[in-house]
């Protein structure tokens, strides 16, 4: 499996140029990697001019998810049993901010653990709010 196309690198680029810009970028993730046999997931929001060094949430399955940079030719280099590597989800959509996911994943335990919540938090309907000032207080 290719880990990035050129889609997922023009994003992750943008977002590693918007965050040289404005040190308060904070973009929800563009990608989700996975060990199909183990607990390790990472998010990534940003790819560096090098082409390999990526910036995001990674969580190696010990509790503990951290924000920090991360190789993506190490992550495509890691040989599983029965000949698997790493996955990319190729079903992941955020609209959730890194720095929601990094909370949510240290308060759960996992980047895995945090995912059920920040989607049922994206799924929640979003009130209405009332247009006519004197909508809503009985007049």
């Amino acid at each position: 499996m290719i880990l990035l196309t050129q889609t997922l690198r023009a994003q992750l680029r943008a977002h590693a140029e918007d965050s040289a810009r404005n040190s308060r970028h904070d973009p929800a993730p563009v990608v989700k990697f996975f060990n199909p046999l183990g607990a390790a997931t990472w998010l990534a929001t940003e790819l560096l001019d090098d082409g390999d060094t990526l910036f995001g949430l990674a969580d190696l399955g010990f509790g503990c998810p951290e924000l920090g940079y991360f190789s993506l030719g190490e992550i495509a280099r890691l040989h599983l049993p029965f000949g698997l590597t790493i996955e990319r989800d190729i079903g992941f959509s955020t609209s959730t901010s890194l720095s929601v996911w990094a909370d949510t994943a240290r308060r759960a335990g996992s980047i895995r653990e945090a995912q059920p919540i920040i989607c049922r938090i994206e799924a929640a309907p979003v009130p209405k709010l009332p247009t006519d000032p004197d909508e809503g207080n009985g007049g």
